[in-house]
């Protein structure tokens, strides 16, 4: 028989809110628990919560459990893991849902591992079966080219997933919910933060962009991201890249693309000089649209892309860019 119940979601912080993914997180959970019948949870790990609880039960959560403590301001993995755990054990839920975020990929194999769970990672679909109402899990597999369709056996039903998969839910003001502090004490640890060094990024941070101009292997060197630069801004986007122009030091290690980089999910993803090899797909493939600029014709990004412009960048760059601005002022 079982006996779990209810949606749980572990909400990424930002700037003491939600972040967008956590956003995303709470209208899938709410329509998974809606589907279930059942209650939607979220769990808050931090300090100085209080207007982030709120905020989660304005995006569809009944109640918030609330982890709030001077000594969580900073994310420990073994701490983090430990409450969810804990309340997971307390709580019993049928579904608990991460973000495919730093967060989520450290700690969800944890949890998952300590509790016995199911764990699908980098889901970019979740449903609820309604004649078993079990938790139907759809992610990219061999590089983005098929998608499993996968239903677990165990519960909690967990899975990560991928920023920008879904738009968040509009936010009701109105609506009320249950704020529980949860009672942690003092917890052991094996680490502990000694320092922060806050990265530096320029505009839009890559998880969150609606548009992303990437450069690859094929780009000449530094001086020509300039050019990929100048298209994001016209288009009110950023820069990404992939791993050979970040390794090169062309370029911040926190803008590379791919299966050793970041996830992302943009309406518009425009690849420069990429060669499309499957381990920078796997991170770009949830783009709702990619061009490619390439002047191989037989670069397998052709193979992937909604649109493809067979030249030089150098040539076909700036002759966007003009193109761009001048719709742009036209508008």
């Amino acid at each position: 028989m079982n006996d779990h119940r209810g949606v749980l979601v572990l909400a990424d912080m930002q700037r003491q809110g939600l972040a967008i993914v956590a956003k995303e997180l709470l209208g899938v959970g709410r329509k998974l628990a809606d589907d279930l019948g059942e209650e939607l949870s979220a769990l808050l790990i931090g300090s100085g919560l209080q207007t982030a609880s709120q905020e989660a039960i304005a995006y569809g959560a009944d109640k918030v459990y609330m982890a709030d403590s001077p000594d969580m301001a900073d994310f420990n993995s073994d701490t983090y893991t430990a409450v969810a755990t804990m309340l997971c054990q307390k709580m019993a839920p049928s579904v608990f849902l991460l973000g495919h975020t730093s967060l989520g990929r450290d700690i969800s194999p944890r949890v998952a591992a300590r509790l016995g769970a199911s764990l699908s990672t980098d889901c970019i679909k979740l449903e609820i079966d309604p004649s078993s109402r079990r938790l139907v899990q759809t992610r990219p597999v061999y590089g983005g080219n098929a998608m499993a369709v996968l239903v677990a056996k165990a519960y909690p039903q967990m899975a990560t997933l991928r920023p920008r998969s879904v738009s968040p839910s509009a936010p009701d003001t109105y609506r009320k919910g249950q704020v529980i502090p949860l009672e942690v004490g003092s917890m052991e640890t094996r680490s502990k933060v000694i320092d922060r060094v806050k990265a530096t990024v320029e505009g839009i941070k890559l998880e969150e962009a609606k548009v992303i101009v990437a450069g690859g292997a094929g780009i000449t060197g530094a001086h020509d991201f300039q050019l990929l630069r100048e298209l994001a801004d016209v288009l009110g986007g950023t820069v990404g890249a992939t791993r050979q122009p970040c390794e090169e030091g062309w370029v911040s290690p926190s803008l590379q693309i791919g299966q050793t980089g970041k996830i992302v999910s943009p309406d518009l993803y425009i690849a420069v000089a990429i060669s499309g090899a499957p381990q920078h797909m796997a991170g770009c493939l949830g783009s709702k649209h990619i061009v490619a600029v390439n002047k191989d014709p037989q670069a397998n990004i052709f193979r992937m892309a909604d649109f493809s412009i067979v030249a030089d960048y150098r040539e076909a760059l700036p002759a966007l860019i003009e193109k761009c601005r001048e719709l742009k002022s036209a508008s």
